[in-house]
């Protein structure tokens, strides 16, 4: 049995296979990044929701408490309230160097992290 294939077909076919190799190797790899930032967003997503009920639900007491030591459930539920607008106010101020930065830089860098075996 003779071999009727040149050198360069041969050379194509073993380039051919090594492109669409390489092609898969990034698709998995972009799947794998992809993947791992997921995850670490939606682990961080849980943690968020617990922390903001829990703190729905100590302002709720706290509004209550207050209401009663100023004689009206309803001024309690102000001045919480009045605390709320004046945290927002101070996040919406410092919304790139305490939010927008943060988030980013975590993302990027769990992009470029390198994989461990």
């Amino acid at each position: 049995m003779t071999d009727d294939t040149t050198p360069i077909a041969t050379l194509f076919d073993r380039a051919e296979d090594y492109g669409k190799t390489t092609l898969n190797l990034l698709k998995l790899h972009a799947i794998d990044k992809s993947a791992d930032v997921v995850s670490s967003l939606a682990s961080r997503l849980a943690i968020i929701m617990t922390v903001v009920f829990s703190v729905l639900i100590v302002s709720i007491g706290t509004a209550l408490w207050l209401g009663k030591l100023l004689g009206d459930a309803f001024y309690g539920f102000f001045i919480i309230g009045g605390c709320y607008a004046l945290l927002a106010i101070i996040l919406h101020l410092f919304r790139n160097q305490w939010l927008k930065y943060p988030v980013s830089n975590s993302i990027i860098k769990q992009m470029l992290k390198p994989k461990t075996a």
